[in-house]
Formats: C-alpha cells, structure tokens, sequence
C-alpha cells in the first residue's frame, strides 16, 4: 500500500491511467479511481468546512423549509427539523469518510469491499441515479436565475407560451445554457471545482446576509411567517399531530444529503487527516443548513408586508428589484452558487460511478457527461413543481436506498473487517473481494432486506397501489429503517455465512 499511495503526483490523464492499471494488472482500475497520493491529500478542516458551505448555500437550502411551513409547522419547529436532520446524517457522513481519507479511495472502490468487485457498481449506481437527479434540479435551478436575468433585456419572454415539455423555448434555451457552462467546467477535471467553491462560499453567505438585512429594513421586522403559530399547538387545526408530521420529514431532511454521506469518500479521500474530514463537516454542514433556511424563512416572512404576497424562490424576489444592475448581479451570485453545489454534490460522485461500471473505458469526465444527460432526461422541473411532493416523495423514496446502502458498508468496514481493507486487493481478482464471480450475494441480501419494508408505503405515496396506513407509517422512518435492518441483516449473514463455509471445510477435511 506504501507504494502505491507514496508515488510521485499524478500529471497527466493518459499517461496516469495506463500506469495505474500496469501497476495493479487490473482492468478495475483508472487514474480517475486509483488511490490519491500523499503529496495530493491537502484538504485541512477549513477546505472540508468550505465544500459544505459551498453545497449547502444553495436555493433548495433556501426553499426548504417552505414546504415544512405549508404544511403546518412553525417557522423555528421547521429550521430546528432541518439542522436536527443534518446533524443526524453527520454521523455516517463521517463513519463513511474515514476509509476515503485512510485509503486515499473514492466511493465505488469503498463499495467493493463490502459488495464485490463488480458487485459494487450496484450501490454505485443507485447512488448516481440520484445524483443525476439532483444535478437535474440544480440545473433547471440555475437556468431560472439565467432566464430571470435574460427577461431584464428581452421582456417579451415572459409572455412566451409553453410548447416545449410543459415550458416556454426561453426558460428551456436557459435551462441548456447553464447546463452547458456545467458540463464545460467537468471538462477541466475534479480539481476544477476547488477555485469554485472557494469563491462561491463568501459570496453566497455575504448575499444571503445582505438579503436578510434588506428584508428587515424594507418590512421594519419579519413579518408574518415568523410568528405564525404552528398548526399543531393546542387549539390548533391539528394539535396533537405533531410527531404524525415531525418524523416524515425529519427522515426527509436526513435524506438531503444521505447520498453524499455515502460517497463523501471522493472528497475525504483528498484529506490530510480524520480530523480535518470529521471537524470539517461537523463545522460546515448543520450550520449551514440551519443559518441558510432560517434566512429563506425570514427573508420570505417580509415579503408579504414588502409585496403583499409570498415569495418563496429567491429567484423570483431578486427579479423583482427595482434596479436592473441589483437584479442582474443578483441573479448572477445564483447562478454561481447553484453552479457550485451541482458540481460538487452531483457531478464529482456520479462520474466516479459511472467510471467504476468500466474503467478502462469510462474516465471522470465521460462519466460526467453521463450524468448530465440523464439529468436532462429525468425532466427535473416536475420534481420541484410541488413542495410537497418533493419533500415527502423524491427526498424520503430515496434514502430507503440511501440508508440500506449505508447500513452494509458501515457494518462491514466497522464491525466486519474493523477498518482494515487490503488496498491493492480492491483493485485485482483473485482476491478477498472477487467473492463469487465478483459479487457478494450477502450483501445483495441485505440491501433488498432493508429496501422491502419500505417499499409498499412508497407505492403507496405514488398511489401505484393501496396500502394500509401500517405500510405508511413504516415508510415515513425509511431511511432509518432500511438503515438498521441492513446493518444488522449483513452482519448476522456473514457471520452465519462463515461459519458455514467453516464447518463445511472441518468436514471435509475430517
């Protein structure tokens, strides 16, 4: 392992990646997944503080507590879900990046060790089918603020009809504007986005104070949504339904970054230490989360005494501004912003996974463009059509798959293999990690072992079939039940499984 890791910097992609697979003798290996160096394990606390300010400073930060308030919940009941559930997922997010900071791997590898080989391409699938999703939605999210800009001098889009997928031509040519500037910047490799979120982390938090500023001067307070009472105090609409609502979307806000607390590795593997990786998203991630929809909340609290309405998307208030300079360097931040986030969290993960399905044919930035095409063919704007359903459909759907991955890589790199991996092992077959044929059955078993329960209230909630409120209710704690009955499902099924395999070569040897 010494070796491998102590090499000289990597310098170029070709070059780099035809000696990474000569040194392993293995097709399962690229420059793009190969182990980090010593010499490239720079990140300190501050650098892994500012990734978490730079993902989390975003707009679907900004509008999430909407949907927790729509549906009842106080304006300090909806901030205190979202830093509670962020704080949450702190935990495996940490658990899950001591091997990339450790073994210098991304995501995909780490999978291997507890699903095969090839076995691994499984979870890093799933994983990036929905990073895909998300890149989807920060995208249209980005190309709204380049249309809010564009109608500054071309007003006549607005009154544009929808004849293309349920929009107008203008809102669809913005849309690919910005995901063609994404893709370009993905071109330029990984370490492109390090200049960026160092740049959009002060500007987003400095325009998100100044925003929060000028909403209590124009208001001469908070208005209204800050002092609404919630819906479920006593001699409210629905006092006593307070947990009936706290616990779904406590799991909703847990699965927000539930993907990337599973393959936090391709960034910790930069680290330089467990410290500065475990400090730098205990620093960066609830804060942040918390501070951010707080001042969604407030900031749209004031708009109904500043315009008598409303305004959720700070998209849509900035474009209100009176001065064209304000609104179009306003709109510009934004567009920085969600630039940021939809690089870091959903490009960086979904092209290593895309890269482990072949190595030898498939780098970061093929990857990458994978990623963004299937982000244009999820369709994202009906995914941010309704609060509501986003909140309780996409973000609690997923992290049943989110949370059973989870349970079986902690269980096995934590209680199976104690944190000991065999690094050149991961790379090579024959090994410890080909099992049978390249996948772990075990493994299998206990990821569709935690995704089964929560599969019926899922259907449920997409009304594909009619379920009992039992299945319902199961599906509202679906990240953490998956979660559990993975971790405990692959611990108890190795076990069992060795001391089978045990007792079979005891008999066969008597």
């Amino acid at each position: 392992m010494d070796s491998l890791i102590n090499t000289p910097p990597r310098v170029a992609v070709i070059d780099g990646r035809h000696e990474v697979q000569g040194a392993l003798g293995s097709p399962y290996a690229n420059y793009d997944i190969a182990p980090t160096r010593l010499t490239e394990r720079t990140w300190s606390i501050k650098d892994m503080a500012t990734l978490w300010i730079s993902i989390c400073a975003c707009v679907p930060t900004y509008m999430l507590a909407s949907g927790l308030i729509a549906s009842g919940m106080s304006s300090w009941q909806a901030v205190l879900t979202i830093f509670l559930g962020n704080t949450i997922i702190l935990v495996p997010m940490i658990l899950n990046g001591h091997a990339g900071t450790k073994y210098g791997i991304p995501f995909p590898v780490y999978c291997r060790a507890a699903f095969g080989i090839r076995g691994a391409n499984v979870p890093a699938l799933l994983r990036a089918l929905v990073a895909c999703g998300w890149f989807g939605i920060q995208s249209w999210i980005g190309g709204s603020a380049v249309y809010q800009t564009m109608v500054l001098f071309v007003p006549s889009w607005k009154t544009a009809p929808a004849t293309f997928l349920g929009m107008s031509v203008p809102r669809m040519i913005c849309f690919l504007l910005f995901w063609s500037v994404t893709m370009g910047i993905i071109c330029k490799g990984v370490n492109s986005i390090r200049w960026l979120i160092k740049i959009k982390a002060p500007l987003i938090i400095t325009m998100g104070l100044l925003l929060l500023a000028w909403a209590r001067w124009r208001a001469g307070g908070f208005g209204p949504i800050i002092d609404k009472p919630s819906a479920f105090a006593p001699g409210q609409p629905q006092a006593g339904r307070f947990l009936s609502f706290f616990i779904p979307a406590l799991t909703a806000m847990v699965g927000g970054w539930a993907t990337l607390s599973l393959s936090i590795p391709d960034f910790t593997r930069y680290a330089r230490s467990q410290r500065d990786q475990a400090l730098g998203h205990a620093i960066g991630l609830p804060v942040t989360m918390g501070l951010f929809s707080f001042i969604g909340v407030a900031v749209t609290s004031a708009t109904a005494i500043i315009y008598g309405q409303t305004i959720w998307d700070p998209v849509v208030l900035l474009a209100r501004f009176e001065s064209p300079a304000v609104v179009a360097l306003s709109l510009v931040c934004v567009s920085i912003a969600t630039l940021g986030t939809t690089i870091a969290a959903n490009v960086v993960s979904p092209a290593n996974d895309f890269s482990n399905l072949w190595p030898s044919r498939i780098s970061f930035r093929m990857g990458g463009a994978i990623t963004g095409i299937i982000g244009i063919l999820i369709q994202p704007w009906h995914l941010v059509a309704d609060p509501g359903g986003f909140i309780f459909t996409w973000l609690i759907g997923y992290s049943a798959l989110i949370g059973s991955i989870g349970g079986v890589l902690i269980s096995d790199y934590y209680i199976i293999r104690r944190k000991e991996l065999d690094l050149i092992k991961l790379y090579q077959r024959p090994g410890p990690y080909w099992y049978a044929g390249g996948w772990n059955p075990v493994a299998l078993l206990a990821l569709a072992a935690g995704v089964a329960p929560c599969l019926p209230g899922f259907l449920g909630t997409l009304q594909v079939i009619h379920v009992s409120a039992l299945w319902l209710r199961l599906y509202h704690y679906a990240w953490f039940i998956s979660f559990g009955i993975s971790f405990a499902s692959y611990v108890v099924l190795t076990v069992g499984a060795r001391q089978i395999l045990s007792w079979t070569l005891r008999r066969s040897s008597s």
